[in-house]
């Protein structure tokens, strides 16, 4: 996860030990929020009469997400995507010990897709990730993709690392440079 420092001890190929290390600072976050009814053509006085057509029910107004984490500090920041919790009414982070945290908000940038939203855990530490240097990444190297998606347990893909330094225009429009290119299968919700 990250270029962990620890994903280059692996000598035996086995990728398993590597996914073992880290899986316990990988989260599902999941997040409702309140549907606008009238940006999605519901007209709103519709809605609080039961008799129309057109009623939706209270919970029905709420959407779900869902997406992957990385813890990356003991204190409890996570990294994720930012549009898993674009416009989040209430976040939620599922550890892999069973226990479901609230999560807030702690920044986002939608050019690059990166949020950060932070849990707070009785107990004091969480298991985290270390962050590795992407400077001394090398074409060739394996990329190893660990998830949470739709909340099912942790996935895991691999890959190498394709090119250094590309571009990508983000859906924003933006150009985003210096870009780690990889063929690691990477699924919605990873």
């Amino acid at each position: 996860a990250f270029g962990d420092p620890r994903a280059a001890q692996f000598a035996d190929g086995s990728l398993a030990d590597v996914a073992e290390s880290v899986v316990d600072s990988v989260v599902n976050i999941s997040i409702a929020k309140t549907v606008d009814a009238s940006a999605a053509g519901i007209d709103g006085w519709f809605l609080e009469d039961p008799d129309s057509p057109f009623f939706v029910p209270p919970e029905e107004r709420k959407q779900r997400g869902e997406g992957s984490g990385v813890i990356f500090t003991p204190d409890g920041l996570i990294l994720t995507n930012a549009h898993v919790v674009h416009d989040a009414a209430r976040i939620r982070v599922a550890m892999t010990d069973g226990r479901t945290l609230d999560a807030d908000l702690v920044g986002r940038d939608t050019h690059s897709d990166l949020a950060v939203v932070r849990v707070t855990a009785e107990g004091g530490r969480l298991p985290w990730a270390a962050f590795g240097d992407s400077r001394a990444v090398k074409v060739g190297q394996v990329a190893i993709g660990i998830g949470n998606p739709y909340g099912f347990q942790h996935t895991v893909t691999s890959g190498v690392i394709s090119a250094l330094g590309r571009s990508l225009r983000s859906q924003s429009g933006r150009l985003v440079d210096d870009v780690i290119q990889t063929d690691a299968a990477l699924n919605p919700g990873n």
